[in-house]
C-alpha cells in the first residue's frame, strides 16, 4: 500500500513523509514544485520546511491543476490531502478511478463555526469537506485549530522593536504543534480503527496571545512588550499582506475569545497515544527566531 502526501514543501506534509518512511510504509511525496523538495531534513532549523528523506519518490501534484492528478495518483491506496477547493471534484474523480480507498483531509476547526460557508476562513475547508464526504472514499477529517507556528507573525516586530501590537492580547486559543498534526495523520493513515471519523485537534492548553508572547520571551531570554492597539490600527498594519475580509474574520474570532478560554480536546492523544506538545516546547524549539 502506498500513500500520497500532498503539500510536502510545508512542515506538516514533509514531517508526515518522514514518519511514514521511518516506519517502513511506502510513500510518495507530492508538491506543486517537486524540484524544490530537497532531502535536507536534518540540516534545517525548526520552522523551516524539512524536505523529504532520500529515496522517497517525488511527484508533481498541483491541487489547482487536474492535469497533474493522474500520474500522482497512479498506484496510490491512500492520500493525505490539503484542502484546495478549485480542483477537488477532479481530484476525487481521478482518485476513485485510480483505486484510492482512503483520504485523510487536513481541514480546519473553523468549519465547526456557525454557517462555515459564510466564513471567509472556513469556506474553502467546508467546501472540500463536503465534497470528500460525498465521495465513495473512506474519509478521515483532521480539524486543527490555531497553529503554534502562527507565532512567527510576531518575529519581525519582536526583532525590530522588542514588542508586539495586539488588538486583543487576552484573546485565547489552544494552538497545536505541527508535529502533533503530522503524527495524528500518520495514525489515521496506518490504523484502520481510527479511520472514517472526524478529529478536532488542539494543543494541551488554552493560552492568551499575551501568554504565548510571555513564553517566547522566556524561551528567547529577552523581554517582549505587548502593546494593546485598536482593531482598526491592527487591520491597517496587516493590510499589505492580508485581505480585508480575512482580517475582519480574525478580529471577530479574537474578540469572541477575549478573556474566554478556547476549547481543548484530547483527540491528539486519542490518535497518537501521547499528550499534545505544549507551546513552551515550541517556543524553546524556535527561540532563536525571537532574539534580537
Amino acid at each position: 500500500m502506498t500513500t500520497l502526501v500532498t503539500g510536502c514543501r510545508g512542515r506538516i506534509g514533509s514531517t508526515l513523509v518522514s514518519l511514514l518512511h521511518r516506519d517502513g510504509h511506502a510513500v510518495r511525496a507530492a508538491s506543486r514544485t517537486p524540484e524544490n523538495l530537497a532531502a535536507t531534513a536534518d540540516a534545517l532549523p525548526a520552522g523551516v520546511p524539512v524536505g523529504v528523506p532520500a529515496g522517497v519518490p517525488v511527484v508533481a501534484c498541483d491541487l489547482d491543476d487536474p492535469a497533474t492528478f493522474g500520474a500522482a495518483l497512479n498506484g496510490i491506496d491512500s492520500v493525505f490531502l490539503y484542502a484546495a477547493p478549485s480542483g477537488i471534484d477532479a481530484f476525487l474523480a481521478t482518485a476513485e478511478s485510480a483505486g484510492v480507498r482512503h483520504i485523510v483531509l487536513l481541514s480546519s476547526s473553523s468549519v465547526l463555526a456557525r454557517d462555515p460557508q459564510e466564513n471567509p476562513i472556513a469556506s474553502s475547508h467546508h467546501t472540500v469537506e463536503q465534497a470528500v464526504i460525498a465521495s465513495p472514499l473512506t474519509t478521515t477529517l483532521l480539524r486543527p485549530g490555531s497553529f503554534m507556528s502562527n507565532a512567527f507573525q510576531w518575529v519581525q516586530s519582536v526583532r525590530a522593536h522588542g514588542s508586539v501590537d495586539l488588538p486583543y492580547p487576552d484573546s485565547h486559543s489552544s494552538p497545536i504543534h505541527a508535529t502533533d498534526i503530522a503524527e495524528a495523520a500518520l495514525a489515521a493513515l496506518t490504523e484502520p480503527r481510527l479511520q472514517g471519523a472526524a478529529y478536532h485537534l488542539t494543543g494541551p492548553e488554552s493560552l492568551t496571545a499575551a501568554e504565548q508572547i510571555g513564553a517566547l520571551a522566556t524561551a528567547s531570554g529577552h523581554p517582549i512588550t505587548v502593546n494593546t492597539v485598536t482593531a482598526a490600527a491592527w487591520k491597517e498594519s496587516v493590510a499589505a499582506f492580508m485581505p480585508g475580509p480575512i482580517a475582519d474574520a480574525l478580529l471577530a474570532y479574537a474578540a469572541a475569545l477575549d478573556g474566554v478560554p478556547d476549547e481543548v480536546t484530547s483527540d491528539v492523544e486519542k490518535l497518537t497515544g501521547h499528550p499534545a506538545r505544549t507551546f513552551a516546547t515550541w517556543a524553546q524549539e524556535n527561540a532563536a527566531a525571537f532574539r534580537p
